[in-house]
């Protein structure tokens, strides 16, 4: 018998360009027909057919309260009451912008934007601007959304699909753009010497999330901090996944190191479509009205949004011990899927921090693009089938980390670790 999920992919490849409004929600990657969903609630997602999942997604990072929390549900429905938009400024994008400055290291000044892409794209002119500079360097992997000049050798999705170039962006668009392998200090000093006074910015996913979970190794962004200071280069940590997730501050507060501008997008909206570049006030000064670098948005600081971020981001400031919950959940399904795994006799990596993770079945550390690219992704397929058959929902590619929420339960986490004892080549 045809499941819904499977009828209302088949009708939604009538009107949606592949039946879904973003590539990796197609499952090209692992094969198989998406599941639709129906709603969700904690850590669980439901489907069209009824169907219960635990839910190691949410929303690829957001839900970090699990999903509808309460509080979160509240406010939105207070706020719409009053108007779900104006056009205008409001109060509450001040309460917003100060409690993110509050929290993130670094940061005097916060621009709010729509989306994570919108915030990186900005983020890059910015940095052109401030230094009067053209080129850039991202790493192999990384994926800081859509806009022509990142998508040049991305993760996530385009590693999915193994899109390597892309029709409609043109030589022009991506030329400016130098890329290094991730962890790979020695590839970003050539590059420096080769383009000398050229760089405008580096850009990075200080923990890469757009090829499975890599974490840097010692020293690398210490470096690239290193490196800036000493050529005058920007500093962007795109912090869109990491962003209120590893820690109150993210990644430059977990790792130490600070960056001259950073963005973020999904938590701060508490799931809801919104993103925020912000950093230091000497370069932030330099976009318009203050400056001459434009950039706006009809919708930016929608008031939907900012009480939806407000609310998720004053519960994770004023309770830090939810940090150490997600933490500790994290490590016990490290460990348990380390335990059930090796009993394969099959290489695996598993990559953690914090409440990152992602599972790679390869026989050497999974460090970089090209290390995720080589490890056994058929493998990753069959597992993730046999893993969603049991009821828990992982993304639907080798080259995306997990999220792992405070909902999570106890026998959930036994329930994924029993799950995985059961998969079979």
């Amino acid at each position: 018998m045809i499941s819904k999920s499977e009828q209302l992919f088949k009708r939604a490849q009538q009107s949606i360009p592949g039946g879904v409004n973003s590539p990796v929600r197609a499952f090209k990657s692992v094969g198989g027909t998406p599941i639709f969903m129906s709603h969700a609630k904690g850590a669980y997602m439901y489907d069209a057919d009824g169907n219960r999942y635990i839910d190691y997604i949410n929303s690829w990072g957001p839900m970090i309260m699990g999903h509808a929390y309460e509080p979160v549900i509240q406010a939105i429905q207070d706020k719409a009451l009053m108007s779900t938009s104006f056009g205008a400024p409001t109060e509450l994008e001040i309460e917003m912008a100060e409690l993110i400055i509050s929290m993130a290291p670094n940061v005097d000044m916060v621009r709010m934007v729509s989306s994570g892409t919108e915030a990186c794209m900005s983020a890059l002119r910015l940095a052109r601007g401030y230094t009067g500079r053209n080129k850039f360097i991202k790493f192999e992997g990384c994926y800081h959304g859509h806009a022509d000049a990142f998508l040049v050798k991305a993760g996530s999705g385009m590693a999915t699909f193994n899109i390597q170039t892309v029709p409609g962006v043109t030589a022009g668009a991506s030329m400016d753009t130098l890329t290094a392998p991730y962890n790979d200090l020695a590839a970003v000093g050539e590059l420096i010497a080769e383009n000398k006074g050229e760089i405008a910015a580096i850009i990075i996913e200080p923990v890469a999330g757009n090829m499975g979970c890599i974490v840097p190794v010692a020293g690398f962004l210490e470096g690239l901090r290193s490196i800036c200071d000493r050529e005058g280069i920007v500093l962007i940590f795109d912090e869109v996944m990491t962003g209120f997730r590893l820690a109150a501050g993210g990644a430059q507060e977990r790792l130490g190191v600070n960056a001259d501008l950073v963005t973020f997008g999904k938590v701060i909206g508490g799931g809801l479509p919104v993103g925020a570049f912000g950093g230091k006030k000497e370069i932030m000064q330099f976009i318009a009205p203050l400056g001459n670098v434009y950039q706006a948005g009809t919708l930016s600081g929608n008031p939907i949004a900012m009480i939806a971020g407000y609310t998720l981001l004053k519960t994770l400031k004023d309770n830090p011990e939810i940090y150490n919950d997600l933490d500790e959940k994290a490590a016990k399904i490290h460990a348990g899927l380390d335990s059930v795994l090796s009993k394969l006799d099959r290489p695996f990596v598993i990559n953690r921090i914090g409440s990152m993770i992602s599972v790679h079945f390869s026989d050497k550390p999974v460090n970089n693009f090209a290390d995720a690219a080589t490890a056994n992704n058929a493998m990753f397929n069959s597992f993730f089938h046999s893993m969603l058959n049991g009821g828990v929902y992982l993304p639907p590619s080798a080259f995306e980390t997990w999220f792992i929420s405070h909902a999570i339960t106890l026998s959930d986490i036994q329930h994924t670790i029993d799950t995985a004892a059961r998969f079979e080549l």
